[in-house]
């Protein structure tokens, strides 16, 4: 006879003691367990962010929109104190998003979040969403999360002063549609779900505040796929680039095809590039060539560069520390 094990809930504070001191910190190592359920790649950028005389619990970025996420924790049920701080949030911080995270949410404060979702449209996207864990008899927990309330129409970001989409634009979000979509569902590549109405999009990697992927339109009919390195200081990303530069013949040879190595000198990040001919005014069969192309090339990228990224990470901190140590010895 089939054996079934009972489901028990397990209150957070017996896996984070702290909200702030041990649950914060483990969610911002964790984005992908929640930019999945928003649909979104999204990027670290800082905990504990000053926002006038408060702090809000985690800042990220979406990669596909470019624009800041406000993230708040709370233990317990949802009160009118961290709602009031989330709009404060918004606000102080030009977030494009806010994300509420409590065990539950009060009936009242989600109709107060649907109502905001309605009424600010694109300005401002809102989600509630209920934290929980359970475990299977003695099993070791898993971390749940249910959204409860969120935004109904997809996060296209249309023109800043309101005027409509143009002809070539839509062009843009209809193939980056198809392409996000390809990459989700098959190669599990993205948690993205929405095209945007613009030539690029970024995509997270497995260390995004050091590197991300990358695939855009050029000028000069060119279409590219890149790994785009940026870690906030220029001196770090071009000894990183170096770094990779120095093993280029076996990455070209791994690659199947010559990259192009784009230090950018006078930009903060650097990029290792593959270009191919196209344009987003080529016919529908030609833009299908393109899509399978940037995949394909998006996935060797994908396949070679991150252990090759970190052991570069590796040496240069080694470096570091070994210079460190000669001036403190003389």
């Amino acid at each position: 006879m089939l054996e079934l094990g009972t489901v028990k809930a397990v209150p957070l504070r017996e896996l984070w003691s702290g909200e702030a001191t041990h649950f914060t910190p483990w969610l911002s190592q964790n984005l992908g367990i929640l930019a999945e359920k928003l649909g979104m790649d999204l990027e670290l950028e800082m905990i504990e962010a000053a926002a006038g005389d408060f702090a809000a619990d985690i800042i990220a970025r979406d990669l596909s929109t470019n624009r800041r996420v406000v993230i708040e924790n709370q233990f317990g049920n949802t009160d009118h104190r961290h709602l009031g701080q989330l709009i404060t949030y918004a606000s102080v911080l030009d977030a494009g998003a806010v994300v509420w995270i409590p065990e539950t949410i009060r009936s009242e404060h989600k109709s107060a979040i649907d109502f905001l979702n309605q009424n600010l449209k694109e300005s401002l996207r809102l989600y509630a969403i209920e934290a929980s864990a359970i475990r299977i008899d003695q099993s070791k927990p898993a971390f749940v999360l249910n959204v409860i309330s969120q935004p109904t129409e997809p996060a296209i970001r249309a023109d800043e002063r309101g005027e409509t989409i143009s002809e070539t634009r839509e062009k843009y979000r209809a193939y980056f549609q198809s392409l996000i979509d390809e990459l989700r569902t098959k190669y599990s590549f993205t948690n993205a779900r929405v095209g945007q109405p613009q030539n690029w999009y970024f995509f997270a990697s497995e260390n995004s505040r050091i590197y991300k992927y990358g695939m855009s339109f050029a000028i000069g009919g060119r279409v590219r796929a890149e790994i785009y390195l940026d870690c906030g200081e220029k001196a770090k990303n071009e000894l990183l680039f170096d770094c990779l530069h120095q093993q280029a013949f076996a990455i070209h040879q791994e690659f199947g095809s010559e990259l192009t190595w784009e230090r950018l000198d006078e930009r903060r990040g650097c990029r290792i590039v593959s270009y191919h001919d196209g344009s987003i005014d080529a016919d529908t069969e030609q833009l299908v060539q393109i899509k399978d192309w940037a995949i394909a090339s998006l996935l060797k990228l994908k396949s070679i560069f991150p252990k090759r990224i970190e052991q570069c990470l590796s040496k240069i901190s080694a470096s570091g520390a070994s210079e460190q140590d000669a001036e403190i010895a003389s």
